[in-house]
């Protein structure tokens, strides 16, 4: 079996190898040369798998080591009896310690009071649910919004927060929320298509002149509509990781953004372990390959602390809350914030060659 392979997947070289023959290319560069003769593709995002790319070739699995899979012309797959696979739930943990970590600094910052605040969470399937579960433990009140899953036309009854508690809409949502972070996939059809779900309607129906945050799909916000609803103080802040027209960003909304991240919420290693493993476990099922995938992401060295230059000013930041200072010791997210507004023409740099992270 051929395999062609994104080269920047972590943890997949020795491994991808027990699978059959392996040829490692970059991602946005793979053509339909590339995968004439190929059995399999395990690809990221960067990586658009459609007609243009596939048709005439010998491809019959296309695996992608992340959540989403707007990126697949799922469609075209299934005309031309190519299976493919996504890693659902891959990266939760890592997404929600990002949101958590943002919290925390927005709140050292006198941004918001989370004792008293009100947070909305738009899509509450594998990562919105560790959201969910990290705001109870601190004690957050909740807003659970996710018409699909209340109204029984998405069932993910393994995941730690049930359909039923998913009672919010999203007009709710715009009245009482302080704190609105948005976790559903891109979709352009239906009943609750999300494309610019944070566009001109919602945010000119918002009250409480929340915090935005984006750590979902880019096209999930309206980034002119943000602008203006930042100018007219409907948001108070945004913190954007996910981005339109990535990686080519909004610059403006870049300056303006409490943090701004190069799409790297999701990027722990341990995030990144549970990808690789699930797309080479995808695609030895579809072959009938019998392999174990044994990935043990590489263990911080002891008094690591992910932002050592802001490490010796968490004190003061935080108000001696030592919970604070030891999460934000395992991540920082203003490190990735401060590297992408010195350079944003680095953004696909800095999220393919980033440092590593724990969860």
């Amino acid at each position: 079996m051929l395999l062609i392979i994104d080269d920047k997947i972590p943890f997949m070289r020795g491994q991808a190898e027990k699978l059959g023959n392996t040829v490692y290319l970059s991602g946005s560069a793979i053509t339909a040369d590339d995968v004439r003769r190929a059995d399999a593709l395990i690809i990221r995002t960067r990586t658009r798998c459609d007609r243009r790319l596939l048709e005439g070739s010998s491809v019959r699995f296309v695996a992608t080591a992340t959540i989403g899979h707007d990126h697949i012309d799922t469609h075209y797959l299934s005309h031309a009896g190519i299976g493919w696979s996504n890693c659902p739930g891959c990266n939760a943990g890592s997404v929600a310690q990002y949101v958590e970590s943002s919290l925390l600094l927005l709140q050292a910052a006198g941004r918001t009071d989370l004792r008293n605040a009100t947070l909305g969470i738009v899509g509450v399937g594998h990562v919105g649910s560790q959201v969910a579960l990290m705001a109870r433990r601190r004690g957050i009140r909740l807003l659970l919004c996710d018409p699909p899953r209340h109204e029984g036309r998405v069932r993910h009854s393994h995941l730690p927060v049930k359909a039923e508690e998913c009672t919010a809409s999203l007009a709710d949502v715009a009245a009482e929320a302080d704190i609105i972070t948005l976790h559903t996939p891109l979709t352009t059809t239906g009943p609750d298509a999300t494309l610019h779900l944070a566009g001109e309607d919602f945010l000119n129906r918002l009250r409480r002149k929340p915090i935005l945050i984006n750590a979902g799909r880019g096209e999930l916000t309206d980034t002119e509509a943000l602008l203006r609803a930042l100018d007219r103080a409907l948001v108070s802040e945004a913190v954007i990781d996910t981005w339109e027209g990535e990686p080519h960003i909004d610059r403006r909304l870049l300056d303006r953004a409490f943090l701004a991240t190069p799409h790297i919420a999701g990027y722990s290693a341990d995030g990144k372990a549970n990808g690789t493993r699930m797309a080479l476990q995808a695609v030895a099922r579809h072959f009938g390959v019998k392999a174990d995938f044994l990935i043990e992401p590489p263990q911080l060295p002891a008094g690591f602390a992910y932002y050592p230059e802001l490490a010796g000013h968490l004190p003061a930041l935080t108000g001696n809350d030592s919970d604070t200072i030891g999460h934000l010791r395992r991540y920082d997210p203003r490190r990735d914030s401060d590297a992408l507004k010195a350079r944003p023409e680095d953004f696909e740099r800095l999220r393919g060659n980033y440092p590593l992270r724990r969860e």
